[in-house]
C-alpha cells in the first residue's frame, strides 16, 4: 500500500502546523516542508529560528500522527558551506524528517560531487538522507547526471536520488534510466502532471514547475509507465502547484483533489 505526502508546493499558503492538520484531515501520512527559500527572498514556511512555531508544529505532529517526510531545500553552489544549513538540519531532526531535498547548481562537476559528499558527511548525525533532485535547468539535468554525481561523491550511505514526474518528462531521462537507479538511492518520488513534450524554454519549465502543474491524469506525462518503473512501495510526494486553481479553491480543497487524483492514477 502506497503512502502519500503533501508537498509544500501543493499547499504553499499553509503554515507548518496548518499543513500537518490538513494532511491529517485529508488522509496524507506525511508532509513536506520548505523551511529555506529556493532562492533569496522566495516564499517558504517560517519555522527556523521561531521556537514558538516549532513547539506548535511538534504539538500538532504529536496530536495528528502525521510525519514530516522531507524538508527543503539545500542548493549546492560554487560556494557551498554545509555549516550554513545546520539550523535546517536541526529542525529536521526535531521533526523526525526522513529526507532533505537537494539541488545541484555548480557547473564545476568535480566540485559539485565534492560538495555533495561533504553535505552527506555533515548530515550523518541528523539521521536524514540527502536526496538529489535532477532538474533540466540545473547542473544535474537528468537521472544519469544524478547517478554520476552520487557515484563521484563515493556513494555515501545517506545518498539519494529524487525522481519528480515533471522533471522526468522535461529532461532526457528515459524509463530505462529510471529502472537503472539503485533501489537503495530511492526514498520517495514526486507526482504531478503537465502537457507532454520537451520543447520548452528554461523560463517555461521553471514557471510550470513552480506555478502551473496539472493533477495526475490531466496532462500528457506517461505517469503509469514512470511509476511502474519505480518501486511499487515507494512513498509518493504529491507536488502539484497550481496558482490559479488554488486561488479559487483554497489550499486544503486543492490538496484533497491532488491526493484523490494521485490515488486514482496509481491504484
Amino acid at each position: 500500500m502506497r503512502t502519500y505526502s503533501l508537498a509544500y508546493l501543493t499547499a504553499s499558503g499553509l503554515t507548518p502546523p496548518q499543513m500537518l492538520a490538513a494532511a491529517a484531515q485529508l488522509g496524507y501520512r506525511h508532509v513536506g516542508m520548505r523551511l529555506q527559500p529556493n532562492m533569496p527572498g522566495a516564499p517558504h514556511q517560517v519555522l527556523l529560528g521561531d521556537a514558538a512555531m516549532l513547539r506548535e508544529t511538534l504539538a500538532v505532529q504529536r496530536d495528528t500522527g502525521v510525519g514530516v517526510f522531507d524538508i527543503e531545500i539545500i542548493r549546492l553552489g560554487a560556494d557551498f558551506d554545509p555549516q550554513a544549513h545546520r539550523p535546517l538540519l536541526e529542525a529536521g531532526a526535531a521533526l523526525q524528517a526522513k529526507a532533505v531535498l537537494v539541488a545541484g547548481d555548480d557547473l564545476d562537476l568535480p566540485r559539485l560531487a565534492d560538495s555533495y559528499a561533504r553535505l552527506c558527511a555533515f548530515m550523518q548525525p541528523y539521521g536524514m538522507t540527502a536526496d538529489l533532485e535532477f532538474m533540466p535547468w540545473t547542473a544535474v539535468p537528468d537521472a544519469q547526471a544524478a547517478l554520476r554525481t552520487v557515484r563521484a561523491a563515493g556513494s555515501p550511505a545517506n545518498a539519494g536520488i529524487l525522481v519528480d514526474a515533471l522533471h522526468f518528462a522535461r529532461s532526457h531521462t528515459t524509463l530505462d534510466d529510471v529502472r537503472a537507479l539503485p533501489r537503495e538511492l530511492l526514498h520517495y518520488a514526486q507526482i504531478c502532471d503537465a502537457p507532454a513534450g520537451k520543447d520548452f524554454t528554461v523560463e517555461q519549465m521553471i514557471h510550470t514547475a513552480r506555478c502551473e502543474r496539472l493533477l495526475p491524469g490531466e496532462g500528457g506525462i506517461d505517469l503509469a509507465s514512470l511509476f511502474h518503473a519505480l518501486p511499487a512501495d515507494l512513498p509518493i510526494s504529491v507536488e502539484v502547484p497550481q496558482q490559479l486553481r488554488v486561488a479559487q479553491l483554497g489550499d486544503v480543497a486543492w490538496s484533497r483533489l491532488a491526493l484523490e487524483a494521485s490515488r486514482k492514477l496509481l491504484a
